[in-house]
């Protein structure tokens, strides 16, 4: 009798801890906390109503996974937000159909965009200085238009979108799942995410293989643009009003979410998926410590230790690895 294995022995597969599993390790501990702190906080209907709150930074967070694997960042989304805001509810308050408008204000944040990857692409300036000043004046333009007036009054079927559910489930969360999987398909199916990461790995040997590095950067900046005025329409909807201090910090929790994600600030790594974990532990942490009367200083306090240990706990995996 042959001491050899069989030719048709399946082989075993190995168990492989990447950054994914240790999130989701986390989003599972951070559950089990958050419930003791609140009996409500595991029911679906709280659930799914504290996705209300994350969509828009999340629709900024998934172009954002994308630029920071190119080694670049975008801090003017959130002041973009306010721009396509109110560009948006002016254009309305003129008599332009409420649609027509809405797209107004989403070309208004692409064309923000397209300024941003304009200028790191073709001018050369870094994405970090680049994105810094349009912060400003994104922010500056929204406010002089404003001279803090907001604009509300919005027709009531325009609520259903940051307001309504589809049965129980939030609209605009229905609209962010569209956004999650289109991304995921543009970054790991699609061949412009290949060049995502080459850019990011290696910016001068992606030159050499062929790869258009300023007009790829030029579109994704005009993506990020395009995400962030849709995300000014839904977060319209959501709180009735159009504002010059609109979404005042989302930049912040987009690009933490993405880092919390996996994503490294060094380029050449991340994933949608990762991006998607780093959301869902945020507001987790946010909204169960809210659910709990724990103290907004102690909120951040928790925030920050969640992403200083994902961080930590991905440099160790990169470590064993290599």
């Amino acid at each position: 009798m042959s001491d050899q294995a069989p030719t048709d022995a399946k082989p075993r597969r190995r168990f492989t801890l990447t950054v994914e599993w240790v999130l989701v390790g986390i989003l599972i501990l951070v559950g089990a906390v958050m419930a003791q702190l609140s009996p409500e906080f595991l029911t679906l209907s709280n659930l799914l109503d504290m996705t209300r709150f994350i969509v828009e930074i999340g629709l900024l967070a998934l172009p954002m996974t994308l630029i920071i694997i190119t080694k670049g960042i975008d801090l003017s989304v959130g002041s973009n937000i306010a721009l396509s805001a109110i560009i948006f509810g002016f254009a309305w308050h003129a008599g332009v159909p409420l649609v027509l408008a809405a797209v107004i204000g989403i070309a208004t944040g692409t064309l923000a965009g397209l300024v941003n990857g304009w200028t790191v692409a073709y001018l050369g300036v870094p994405p970090l200085v680049t994105t810094l000043a349009t912060f400003g004046a994104f922010r500056g333009i929204a406010l002089g238009l404003s001279g803090g007036r907001g604009v509300s009054g919005f027709p009531d079927w325009f609520y259903v979108l940051g307001q309504g559910d589809i049965g129980p489930v939030p609209v605009q969360l229905l609209v962010f799942i569209v956004a999650a999987i289109a991304f995921g398909v543009l970054l790991h199916v699609l061949g412009y995410g290949k060049r995502v990461y080459a850019i990011g790995l290696n910016e001068r040997a992606a030159k050499f293989s062929g790869v258009r590095v300023r007009s790829l950067l030029l579109r994704l900046y005009a993506l990020s643009g395009f995400m962030a005025g849709l995300a000014a329409i839904i977060y319209v909807s959501r709180v009735g009003t159009a504002k010059g201090n609109a979404a005042t910090g989302y930049e912040l929790e987009a690009i933490t979410a993405v880092v919390l994600g996996g994503t490294s600030i060094a380029g050449g790594v991340g994933t949608i998926t990762g991006t998607i974990l780093g959301l869902a532990i945020i507001i987790s942490l946010r909204f169960g410590m809210i659910l709990g009367g724990v103290s907004a200083n102690v909120r951040s306090l928790v925030l920050g230790l969640a992403l200083i240990v994902a961080v930590l706990a991905y440099g160790l995996l990169t470590r064993k690895r290599t």
